[in-house]
């Protein structure tokens, strides 16, 4: 067996994680969480915690059993909705939170994974977003000074992978779970189904196994919707008649 390979949560953690430190984590919502390490994230009962994550998932749920349990100290994220304890919060000023719009924190991960210091983007010229930051004048644009994002320790969620580290996520999990493996000194992976080498079509690998320090096949998912946006049957019969 592999030497990345952890029992279980809890093992996969030991030794990495620790007050104050800086954390990325994989998903979208619910979707594509590495669930199984956040609850051993929330067991362990580090705190002080700077987050990078597009939200913090709902109340009580993912990221949502850190911010009740005030582990977290601040959040770069690009969105508070969903989650009401986030929202109060941070209008209570209790939790730090930085705000990114959504493409340019995606790039901002993307480019602290590939080792680049900073990029100039239009995003956010002439806002708030620009306070504080370097502009450059281009062809009579205006763009801002966006630094890469790095972490301590990346937690991310893949469908498949082997002993080795590789990782195949499935499909919207392919949000911030892909860059985030690359931008952490330290990258955990939680997986569904656990093999060994040679198993996984190499044309299929999303993540190179060399951006993957520890992997843990996670014992349960729960795969909570997010929100439902169903009809009742008679309100869609009454819409397919008219």
């Amino acid at each position: 067996m592999s030497k990345k390979v952890y029992a279980d949560a809890q093992s996969a953690l030991s030794g990495v994680v620790e007050d104050g430190m800086t954390l990325m984590c994989g998903g979208f919502g619910t979707c594509g969480i590495p669930e199984n390490l956040i609850d051993a994230l929330h067991a362990s009962g580090v705190k002080g915690l700077t987050v990078i994550s597009n939200n913090a998932g709902l109340d009580g749920v993912g990221l949502g059993l850190l911010l009740q349990a005030r582990q977290i100290r601040k959040m770069i994220s690009s969105y508070v909705g969903e989650n009401k304890e986030f929202e109060r919060q941070y209008l209570a000023g209790e939790v730090e939170v930085e705000f990114n719009p959504q493409g340019t924190m995606a790039e901002r991960i993307r480019a602290g994974g590939a080792g680049i210091y900073a990029f100039f983007t239009k995003v956010g010229a002439g806002t708030l977003v620009a306070e504080g930051k370097e502009t450059r004048s281009v062809d009579g644009e205006t763009y801002i000074l966006e630094t890469g994002l790095v972490a301590d320790v990346s937690l991310v969620k893949a469908w498949k992978g082997d002993t080795e580290g590789n990782l195949i996520y499935r499909k919207t999990a392919r949000n911030f779970n892909p860059n985030m493996a690359t931008a952490g000194r330290i990258t955990v992976a939680e997986v569904e189904e656990l093999v060994e080498p040679g198993e996984l079509d190499a044309d299929s690998i999303h993540t190179p196994g060399i951006f993957v320090h520890r992997i843990v096949q996670g014992p349960r998912y729960s795969k909570v919707i997010e929100k439902r946006t169903v009809r009742k049957r008679q309100e869609a019969a009454r819409a397919l008649v008219s």
